[in-house]
């Protein structure tokens, strides 16, 4: 891994719900974008291909491996870069709400399918049973979705730091109510709390990215997905935050800083202990 860092983009894009080629259009313009701008590592939202919890799924959705994740891994391949990206997978009678971290070669490197998936999407979504780390030369990474770093669930983002990651990768999709009222109540805090906690106890830095636009299906219609994607630094320091909307379409360029993992194993309680963490 180098030293000096890179430069990871956020790629805060429009998903339409059960558009899948318009959407993985605007996620490979996002992908040319930010590698012209010279980062290595593009970060992009859950559910890109058919929008989150859409009901399009049942009969849209494709495997993975198959023809969406392809058309992001060429596009990886074309313009040598990292692409950490949301889809819906479908294996067999199940769907998932998955993600992957695909290589500048347009390998899967990581597969990952979410655990901490919302009620409201039970009825569609299965629940992942696994959690994996790449070693790669932009430093240990690791892979997890939107709802995975709410408080109440840090324990996966834990594990992945005590996997070693020292970069978590959260494809996301932010969403609020069709009224809210971004100026009385700024959104966000949840994830900068949740973020500030993972990051302050491992040096990890945590990319979480959301779609904008309104969702048009499922049990959150009428709501609006609103961007405010977060790249939050060891000790708690915002390096990015995008802008708020639901037409909030933005690419964001970030400087990443891996920092080696605070201890190995069981040497972990007493590196934590000294943060003042007290939880197993």
């Amino acid at each position: 891994m180098e030293t000096d860092g890179y430069f990871a983009g956020l790629a805060q894009i429009l998903v339409e719900g059960g558009r899948s080629e318009v959407n993985l259009a605007r996620a490979v313009d996002a992908i040319r974008t930010a590698a012209a701008d010279g980062c290595r590592l593009v970060v992009l939202p859950e559910c890109l291909d058919l929008g989150w919890s859409d009901p399009s799924a049942r009969e849209l959705a494709q495997p993975i491996p198959g023809p969406h994740a392809a058309t992001l891994a060429d596009a990886a391949r074309e313009h040598g870069v990292y692409v950490a990206a949301g889809l819906v997978e479908k294996q067999a009678e199940r769907l998932f709400n998955a993600a992957v971290l695909l290589s500048p070669a347009g390998e899967i490197v990581l597969h990952y399918r979410k655990i901490n998936e919302l009620d409201i999407a039970l009825s569609l979504y299965s629940v992942g049973d696994s959690l994996g780390v790449a070693r790669t030369e932009l430093g240990a990474l690791g892979l997890n979705i939107c709802a995975d770093n709410f408080e109440s669930s840090l324990a996966i983002g834990h594990t992945l730091a005590r996997m070693g990651a020292q970069v978590i990768l959260s494809p996301s999709a932010w969403a609020v109510e069709a009224d809210h009222d971004q100026v009385r109540e700024s959104y966000g805090q949840l994830w900068m709390d949740a973020y500030a906690r993972l990051t302050s106890l491992y040096d990890v830095t945590v990319i979480g990215v959301s779609n904008v636009g309104w969702i048009t299906g499922g049990p959150w219609e009428g709501r609006k997905c609103i961007g405010c994607s977060l790249a939050m630094g060891p000790g708690g320091m915002v390096l990015a935050q995008g802008p708020y909307g639901a037409d909030a379409v933005a690419t964001l360029r970030v400087k990443i800083q891996p920092k080696p993992p605070i201890a190995r194993g069981t040497d972990f309680a007493a590196a934590l202990a000294e943060r003042g963490y007290r939880g197993p």
